[in-house]
């Protein structure tokens, strides 16, 4: 009875979790109806509101929005909108530094998080999975003797949260594993571990 109560929790919680994950971001997505007319919404022209409507309006805007920046009025245009953002002091701040994380997280010349590493952390003798972020710079370089690398330590099994680390670069070994396999062993928290390979890890010095 035991084990097969085990096993069908293993069946529900997964699904069950799914579930309200995209529950809440369908919730979450469909706020934003607010901003277009009430005529427009499902409920005017169908009368009932459809779930999910949010999502799809929140994906048209998004590709039409990249689509329309991508020729030289739109390019222009962002550019006289982010000259009125630096214009003002607190907006300035917030904006800029938002802009330059998403940048190298998210464009196609970014190398945040596209290589799994394995690190002592949180003292010698103690591994645990980090993600290279790039190297140290501007006055952070100038103190640091020797060749630098930049590291996120995630939380398990959480990996938003985690640690920003500064560490030699021959303590750094770099893993013959994706980021994927490196982020489910994390949220896992060691339970699901990557598909073994051929033992071709080595320190991320010998690169």
């Amino acid at each position: 009875m035991k084990r097969y109560f085990v096993t069908g929790l293993l069946i529900w919680i997964p699904l069950a979790i799914t579930v309200w994950v995209l529950n809440l971001l369908v919730s979450t997505m469909d706020q934003t109806l607010l901003l277009i007319p009430e005529e427009w919404r499902t409920e005017g022209w169908l009368g009932i509101h459809v779930p999910g409507m949010g999502v799809v309006l929140t994906v048209v805007v998004v590709f039409l929005t990249g689509l329309f920046t991508r020729n030289i009025i739109g390019q222009r245009l962002v550019r006289f909108w982010e000259g009125l953002l630096s214009r003002i002091p607190v907006v300035k701040s917030i904006y800029y530094s938002v802009k330059q994380v998403s940048d190298t997280l998210f464009s196609d010349s970014g190398q945040a998080f596209r290589k799994a590493l394995l690190v002592q952390y949180p003292r010698h003798g103690s591994w645990t999975i980090a993600f290279l972020t790039g190297q140290p710079g501007g006055d952070v370089a100038n103190h640091l003797q020797g060749d630098y690398v930049s590291v996120y330590v995630p939380t398990t099994p959480n990996p938003t949260s985690g640690f920003f680390l500064m560490m030699p670069r021959a303590d750094v070994v770099e893993l013959d594993i994706s980021v994927d396999e490196a982020l489910k062993y994390i949220i896992s928290m060691g339970v699901v571990a990557p598909p073994e390979k051929a033992p071709t890890a080595q320190t991320y010095a010998g690169d």
